[in-house]
């Protein structure tokens, strides 16, 4: 099945302007559940601007009502993302993404310093001399400046970031490494599940086992062993 352009900005949008359920979104962007999960807490380790997915002609409003209505239904895509064709020269930046240039800038510089300056002058549409001055931070702006991923500022496609930096990386002697931005809020929320579940099964077992054995539950208890969370407690 196709996927959106940015699966993480697309599930983000979904997350904030539709009634989907998790389930839903993780499986039209390609993505966990507890990715979509991470979104939707805000504990992704980078704050996501949205994408619409309507806009970029990959869902239909009427979709979106169809799952909404049913949700065991999953969305198709309206139509698979055109490929990327590049033609020689600058690459064009639309007038209001312009002021974004620098904030992509340092994303990469931050993010991926082995990437050249060269690579992100084609990536990004900018000069070598901006390049160098957000690097040694003499930008006159630098003040105003924040590390924001050049893909969902819609500068570059994830697929010309992902090669560059694995170029880079490749001429550097090191390995490449995989999008890991999720990996610890989702191992996080994986633990936490497991906890809860285990702390339940316990709580389950002494209460069958204060039943067997004859005790009297206390008077803030549901079931034995376990405290009625809604009841005052005395002070």
């Amino acid at each position: 099945m196709a996927q959106p352009l940015m699966p993480h900005a697309t599930a983000s949008w979904l997350v904030e302007n539709s009634s989907l359920t998790f389930e839903q979104i993780a499986a039209f962007c390609g993505l966990h559940i507890l990715e979509v999960q991470a979104i939707a807490d805000d504990t992704a380790a980078t704050k996501l601007t949205g994408r619409d997915p309507i806009r970029a002609g990959e869902l239909t409003h009427e979709e979106i009502e169809k799952g909404q209505k049913d949700p065991e239904y999953r969305l198709q895509m309206h139509k698979e993302p055109d490929p990327i064709r590049r033609t020689k020269g600058p690459r064009y930046t639309p007038v209001s993404k312009r002021q974004d240039k620098p904030d992509g800038i340092n994303w990469i510089i931050r993010n991926h310093p082995e990437v050249t300056d060269g690579q992100i002058s084609k990536l990004i549409g900018t000069t070598r001399t901006t390049i160098a001055a957000i690097r040694d931070r003499s930008h006159w702006n630098m003040a105003n400046i924040q590390p924001k991923d050049p893909v969902t500022l819609g500068l570059t496609t994830q697929r010309e970031l992902d090669a560059a930096v694995a170029k880079a990386q490749k001429a550097a002697g090191t390995t490449p490494q995989g999008d890991t931005r999720f990996d610890s809020d989702r191992e996080a929320l994986i633990e936490q599940l497991r906890a809860e579940r285990e702390q339940h099964a316990r709580d389950a077992e002494a209460a069958l086992a204060a039943a067997e054995g004859g005790e009297e539950m206390a008077s803030d208890e549901i079931v034995p062993g376990i405290k009625d969370p809604f009841k005052k407690q005395d002070s």
